[in-house]
């Protein structure tokens, strides 16, 4: 380990430099508002587990003006931030994420959608509240739209065979804003802080938006990892585990990381759908060929979820449900 005489930074894994760097190509492009978005979708679940969004109709002010509220948010004195802590889960956490000794180079508010999402907190600017609320509602429509076209593209009915999952009014989904504050010890060293730690989603779908800061790393099928450029402008979609399962596979949930960049702050929101917690998970019968086996046990989202509480990100979540 490359030593920092810093106690905060060396307690924090390290990550080599992917070895595509920022220039990988490959990532798949999805126009939301074109036909065959479906079957593109389809494409890239299927290839990665991961592409990118454009055209989605949410404007570029409303990303914005939310990020800007996390901008003053993060920017407080540390005394200030900590008011709306400690993260359990819900909150306001620094380092330390989760229970189970994972830590990053970040900081970071998480929320209960649900619920109000700022009642887990001491933030009670109305400016804050209006832009979150307006981000929220806007990315949950885009959210259905984009599951209605999966559906489409996997040819299964209903349209809302897996919308209804992620936008019934007890879905369990949970909304993100990470900051990962620029290190300037390392601008000399061909490394980087972990700021979040390799792992996938548990849930159906993660839908991602950050400012224009590198960071976000995908593996691919050969365990290698490439550098996702940055677009602010767009979205970036991820499959979680439940949508692998409810696949039987086809998919693929993308394992992803964050590296915390040495100059440039890194703001990112993300916003988790997950179904219901009594709501059972298994492959759909309509993408099941003849004669075709589940490759996991069947499990409720509120039983995954208590496991993957209970893991470190990097563990294989699915591996104790596969059969």
């Amino acid at each position: 380990m490359v030593v920092l005489a810093n106690p905060a930074l060396d307690s924090i894994p390290h990550i080599g430099s992917p070895k595509h760097g920022a220039r990988f190509p490959g990532i798949p492009v999805v126009d939301l508002s074109r036909p065959g978005a479906g079957e593109a979708i389809v494409r890239a679940c299927e290839d990665l587990g991961f592409f990118k969004l454009v055209n989605h109709g949410i404007p570029v002010e409303l990303m914005q003006r939310l990020e800007a509220e996390a901008v003053k948010f993060f920017s407080l004195p540390q005394v200030e931030k900590e008011k709306s802590g400690p993260a359990n889960p819900f909150g306001y956490g620094n380092k330390r994420i989760g229970v189970n000794g994972d830590v990053g180079w970040l900081e970071y508010l998480l929320f209960v959608v649900a619920s109000d999402p700022l009642s887990c907190t001491s933030m009670t600017a109305c400016s804050f509240r209006s832009a979150l609320s307006e981000y929220l509602v806007a990315v949950r429509k885009m959210a259905s739209d984009v599951l209605r076209s999966m559906a489409q593209g996997l040819k299964i009915e209903p349209r809302d065979a897996l919308g209804k999952l992620a936008m019934d009014e007890h879905s369990d989904c949970i909304f993100r804003l990470n900051h990962y504050p620029p290190c300037p010890p390392l601008q000399e060293l061909n490394r980087s802080l972990t700021g979040f730690g390799e792992h996938t989603d548990p849930q159906i779908i993660s839908i991602l938006r950050s400012n224009d800061s590198s960071g976000l790393q995908i593996s691919l099928e050969d365990g290698s990892w490439v550098s996702v450029p940055p677009d602010q402008a767009s979205f970036f979609i991820n499959v979680g585990d439940s949508l692998q399962v409810l696949t039987n596979g086809r998919f693929r949930s993308v394992r992803h990381r964050v590296a915390a960049n040495s100059l440039n702050p890194r703001v990112s929101m993300i916003y988790f759908f997950g179904p219901p917690p009594a709501q059972r998970i298994a492959p759909l019968p309509q993408l099941m060929g003849e004669g075709e086996q589940s490759k996991y046990k069947e499990f409720t989202w509120g039983e995954y979820k208590k496991a993957a509480y209970r893991s470190r990100l990097g563990d294989n979540r699915l591996g104790q449900f596969e059969k």
